[in-house]
């Protein structure tokens, strides 16, 4: 982005002329650069706060898509300025989104402490009755009169048994009371976390939750298959974003469809996917084949102008668990060996667009 800036600022000063093949090979470098900042803020901030990130994501591809070459200087300042403003607002619709949620956790603690408080204030009301009682009784052992004596136990005794009653009531109105604020709180909490652990665009796993089970289950043994959809920046530089996150949905949805329901599917970011396979290396290398020849093919979408036929295919890299292997490593040599197929496949375009 300084790049461009720099080389944008030269131009309008004369420094330098657009037509310089040298001069317009930095400029289209430094384009590509701003391209792919804008697109990886748009993921990043799914994974910041997935409730509004889609929406700036969207919004962010569309300036993306908007400087396609070639470009001039007003062009780029203008997608800067929206840029800024879109992150300005965005940025405070997340605080208050957060600032939200900070809130409804603390009214619940405040209801917490006023039920607390109002059951102490109850409780020493009736611990000061029940002691007007026990003062009342232990008076009885000095009275002769046994009719008295009688009238005054049945008296303490009356009002003894309507504090109790009193305090069970109030006691049982407090708990409801309690019982369903917490239940409210606890269902709008569900909802965050549901939110946090499942990728907007594909229904998957977040790659949040995606660490979160590989953490818990790592101990026990697993193996790791990166994916990785080939050559799929075209589909969005040729069709723009609404085609492609279409091809990341079908695809995610084939994924679902081949695996087994003990299989976790995430989404790890862009067009890469993880699955975590609770098996040894031989049939997960089994598994991943077949899930190979199922994924990989033909997708039809629907484009500006009609419906699109894609070939999209993939490069996987699977690693299994080894003994002591932090999670990090486990998942730095799944994604080794995926670029190593990657690297290792003919230089053929991994989605080849054609339009049915």
């Amino acid at each position: 982005m300084i790049s461009l800036k720099k080389y944008l600022d030269a131009a309008r000063a004369g420094e330098l002329a657009y037509e310089e093949p040298e001069e317009e090979g930095l400029a289209s470098a430094a384009l590509v650069a701003y391209r792919s900042a804008l697109s990886e803020m748009g993921s990043c901030s799914l994974e910041a706060c997935p409730a509004l990130g889609a929406g700036l994501r969207q919004s962010l591809g569309k300036l993306e898509a908007s400087l396609s070459p070639p470009v001039r200087p007003e062009a780029v300042q203008s997608t800067e300025k929206k840029m800024q403003e879109q992150l300005q607002d965005w940025g405070k619709r997340t605080a208050d989104h957060y600032r939200k949620q900070t809130g409804e956790v603390k009214e619940l603690l405040i209801v917490m402490a006023r039920t607390a408080e109002s059951v102490g204030e109850r409780d020493q009301r009736c611990a000061g009755q029940i002691n007007e009682v026990t003062t009342r009784l232990e008076k009885i052992a000095s009275l002769e009169d046994l009719t008295q004596i009688r009238a005054s136990i049945e008296k303490s005794a009356a009002e003894l048994k309507t504090s109790i009653d009193r305090m069970t009531a109030e006691g049982k109105a407090a708990l409801e009371e309690l019982r369903a604020e917490v239940n409210t709180y606890q269902v709008k909490l569900e909802e965050a976390e549901q939110i946090a652990s499942r990728d907007a665009l594909t229904g998957l796993g977040s790659r949040l939750w995606v660490e979160g089970q590989i953490a818990r289950r790592i101990a026990s043994g697993l193996c790791v298959a990166i994916i990785d959809i080939n050559g799929f920046k075209p589909i969005n530089d040729v069709h723009g974003h609404l085609v492609g996150d279409e091809v990341l949905k079908q695809f995610s949805a084939e994924l679902k469809s081949v695996c087994r329901s003990v299989d976790l599917i995430g989404r790890w970011g862009g067009d890469e996917f993880i699955i975590l396979l609770d098996c040894d290396l031989a049939k997960a290398k089994a598994k991943i084949e077949r899930l190979r020849e199922w994924v990989c093919g033909s997708y039809k979408v629907q484009g500006s102008k009609g419906e699109l036929k894609l070939h999209v295919d993939a490069s996987i890299g699977l690693a299994e668990h080894l003994r002591d292997e932090t999670m990090k490593g486990l998942l730095a040599r799944a994604d080794a060996n995926m670029y190593r197929e990657k690297a290792a496949s003919r230089a053929l375009p991994g989605a080849k667009l054609a339009r049915a």
